[in-house]
């Protein structure tokens, strides 16, 4: 009896030991998986149903389809980080917004201090003059900090006021963590941006049909000025050159930059099959923020298809495209209304992550409820029905059909008396 006791003994105690044996292990695993979600930061990974994708090797990054503003790609999106020459973006954007291209520019004392600041500049002299044309050029395909120091000074009247435009139009544009203090991404400890906010930049800059001619050249001649022969400008953005290994088919225009408080920067927008994706990477190292932009913008275009609802939706104002990952149909999204005077604001979700929106009318919303209202009524009168038995009406029917019959035969015995 001592024997099987001690065997039971014994068992329950190696059971025990192997239990605990094993909690530290699943703690462990617990830890790792959770450093490695942290340090990979790519929330968009953890949407229920949504393409997992592959971190990059740069800090923090970001896909925008341009048409609905879903967010296909996450990486340390909102955290702040020196924005490098990509802030030249902007720079052009207010340009195209308030000159014109064959406005003149003289440079000045302002402009041609950007030729000893260290960066990039063509060696522009006091006094030589360019087109506004010329200039962004020379600001996309050769990162001019002369040039774009000047053409501050041209649209804003001087430095410091193109920088409060420069700040108020982020502003305007949903940028919520940008701060810009000069037009040339110079380092400064006060200058920073996003990922996300620089999406929402190059993707206003990107409806100027000729911010997209020269985001999206590999070289330019200025011609002879007043002051100096030809100007043959190359640009280092190997996206858009068809020679280089960078070159990614689809690509219409970007800007690459490097300084070191920024690290490798780059910000560019694709196109493919009807779908425009604006890609920003943030903090890469030199030589790595192309390969990184190619590979997210692949994710992108593989991994998600556009869909109109409004051919189907009559209600629909405008809008009305989703960007969705591949398969998904129309009714595995949701939607949250919200009524703006005589229209209503319609936000669509794919598993509570916004997809795109639309602008209904609010009559057409009302008519539409007032039609599904009915139908309910008529199913549950429908409902009634088949739930209820018919027999009672019988039965009364034939009671009243018996003393209809007795009082005809009583008027007749009574006539023929």
């Amino acid at each position: 009896m001592k024997k099987p006791k001690i065997l039971s003994a014994l068992m329950v105690l190696g059971l025990s030991a192997s239990l605990l044996g094993q909690v530290p292990v699943m703690a462990e695993e617990a830890d790792q998986t959770q450093t490695t979600d942290a340090a990979g930061g790519i929330t968009t990974n953890s949407i229920s149903g949504w393409p997992q994708a592959s971190d990059i090797s740069s800090e923090a990054a970001v896909v925008m389809e341009n048409s609905t503003n879903t967010v296909l790609y996450s990486k340390n999106a909102d955290e702040v980080l020196f924005p490098g020459s990509t802030v030249k973006i902007m720079t052009c954007l207010l340009a195209l917004e308030n000159a014109q291209l064959t406005d003149q520019v003289t440079m000045t004392a302002t402009g041609v201090s950007g030729v000893t600041d260290g960066g990039a500049s063509i060696s522009s002299q006091v006094d030589e003059v360019f087109t506004v044309e010329q200039c962004l050029y020379a600001i996309m395909v050769a990162s001019a900090n002369d040039i774009a120091l000047q053409i501050a000074e041209h649209v804003g009247g001087s430095v410091d006021n193109f920088v409060q435009m420069m700040n108020s139009r982020a502003q305007e544009l949903g940028c919520t963590n940008t701060v810009f203090t000069n037009p040339t991404g110079l380092p400064d400890d006060n200058q920073h941006t996003t990922a996300h906010d620089m999406a929402l930049i190059m993707q206003a800059a990107i409806q100027s049909e000729s911010f997209r001619t020269i985001a999206a050249a590999t070289s330019y001649t200025i011609p002879a000025t007043n002051k100096a022969a030809d100007r043959n400008l190359t640009s280092k953005f190997t996206m858009t050159d068809t020679a280089s290994t960078g070159f990614y088919e689809g690509c219409i225009g970007g800007k690459e930059g490097y300084t070191e408080a920024s690290g490798s920067t780059l910000v560019c927008a694709a196109q493919r099959d009807g779908m425009t994706l604006i890609s920003v990477v943030l903090k890469g190292a030199s030589g790595q923020t192309a390969p990184d932009a190619a590979s997210i913008l692949n994710y992108g275009f593989d991994q998600f298809q556009l869909l109109s609802l409004g051919d189907s939706d009559f209600s629909i104002i405008s809008g009305g495209d989703v960007v969705v990952p591949n398969g998904t149909a129309e009714d595995s999204l949701t939607t949250e209304d919200t009524q703006n005077g005589d229209e209503i604001d319609r936000t669509y979700l794919f598993n509570g992550a916004a997809v795109g929106s639309a602008v209904l009318e609010v009559t057409q919303a009302q008519d539409t409820a007032s039609v599904q209202e009915g139908e309910q009524n008529m199913q549950a009168a429908r409902e009634y029905s088949e739930a209820h038995t018919y027999i009672p009406y019988y039965v009364i029917a034939g009671a009243f059909l018996i003393l209809l019959i007795f009082f005809i035969w009583r008027i007749v015995k009574v006539v023929k008396s």
